[in-house]
């Protein structure tokens, strides 16, 4: 099991053929249930198990943060038990797309009475203040529910904080004017000396309800952060990819052309629910404004990513741009594995750009299509009707 388990770890990873010019994806997941530790799930001692039973399950690993750290490309995945109980891990990785091995022990932090049933979902960032900043989603069964009920649940915005990713302080919950909030995110950069949160306002834990839409709100304070106001800067909409839900992925990235956003959409459909990612930019000064809004998806499950425990799923909470430009995307699928796609700042600002924006209706996507047909034949005129002209 070890000689099998060292040999997933450092298997090579390849970028797949083919593509759309946009990111690359790679040929294996990086992270999964059977990257785990041997020694989380076994006792090796012969005597107390005489079967070689595996004592504690793992279930998944998925919806991991992300972060360069002492050269090194971390993630802090989201680890689910056979118990469906979660909890965070680090996992390292020299070059970001292969080779990640988890720590030996997983992230332990200060809690207090009656916090969390579950943890999940953690967004990292490194903020300006000097801190390295996690925020996850933190649940428990609502109280208020019927006594029959087990199911209906109150999620809150957990907050902790370390300088080396192994001693870890928690804060006090997010508060908010919202019901209940999942997905909120942590803008790396004071905001007129305030912390400036990301959220995802919901009227019940499942369902968005009137609520929903991509939100932002500033606290005075980061050790108990609270929000009296929250604006929605971009909202749900009917029949795109995010008429349902949608929610911040990582932290943005700050550009020369503004804040580069990651967020998931949702949608309802006969087969359930479909997560994809999508992307937008907000402006350099007013993060409230959205000034570029690519139209569909980002990326979407394709092939064996459509399969899982939640089947039809792509998630992001963590993305690092490297220091030569080069974006490592670190994204869930079906609620069960990791993998990476690697694209450059330049390719994702001249996407953002340049993709037309949703016409929110279907004219308006026959009409950017001919228009894109009658540019390539200027194109080919320019280029005095070249054979090479089209080639490039």
């Amino acid at each position: 099991m070890q000689k099998a388990q060292y040999t997933l770890i450092n298997r090579k990873n390849c970028k797949e053929v083919g593509g759309n010019g946009i990111f690359d994806r790679y040929q294996y997941p990086i992270l999964t249930a059977a990257h785990v530790p041997l020694s989380w799930k076994y006792h090796f001692d012969p005597i107390s198990n005489p079967y070689f039973m595996e004592r504690i399950g793992v279930n998944a690993v998925f919806n991991a943060g992300a972060i360069k750290f002492n050269d090194k490309y971390m993630m802090v995945a989201r680890v689910e038990g056979s118990d469906r109980k979660s909890f965070f891990a680090v996992a390292e990785s020299d070059n970001g797309i292969d080779g990640f091995k988890f720590w030996e022990y997983p992230i332990v932090f200060d809690t207090y009475e009656n916090a969390d049933t579950n943890v999940y979902d953690m967004r990292l960032v490194q903020h300006q203040d000097g801190w390295i900043y996690g925020l996850f989603c933190t649940e428990k069964r609502d109280v208020s529910a019927h006594a029959g009920d087990q199911t209906s649940a109150l999620a809150k915005c957990g907050i902790i904080r370390t300088k080396d990713l192994k001693n870890w302080e928690r804060m006090a919950d997010l508060k908010t004017p919202s019901p209940q909030q999942r997905n909120v995110v942590l803008h790396p950069e004071f905001v007129d000396g305030k912390y400036a949160f990301y959220t995802r306002p919901q009227d019940s834990f499942i369902e968005a309800g009137s609520g929903g839409g991509i939100g932002f709100g500033l606290s005075d304070s980061i050790e108990h952060a609270e929000i009296t106001f929250e604006q929605i800067l971009f909202k749900k909409e009917y029949h795109t990819v995010y008429e349902a839900k949608n929610g911040q992925g990582p932290a943005p990235i700050k550009t020369e052309k503004g804040w580069l956003h990651l967020a998931h959409g949702v949608r309802n459909t006969a087969a359930g629910l479909r997560y994809v990612l999508y992307m937008f930019m907000t402006d350099l000064n007013d993060l409230t404004k959205v000034i570029h809004k690519p139209g569909g998806y980002f990326i979407a499950p394709e092939g064996e990513e459509r399969v899982g425990d939640v089947s039809n799923v792509a998630f992001c909470n963590g993305w690092i741009l490297d220091e030569d430009g080069k974006v490592f995307i670190y994204y869930a699928s079906s609620d069960t594995r990791m993998h990476v796609a690697t694209s450059s700042i330049n390719q994702l600002i001249d996407y953002v750009i340049n993709t037309p924006e949703d016409g929110l209706k279907s004219l308006s996507s026959v009409e950017s299509i001919i228009s894109l047909v009658n540019r390539n034949k200027e194109s080919f005129v320019a280029g005095q009707g070249s054979d090479k002209s089209l080639t490039v």
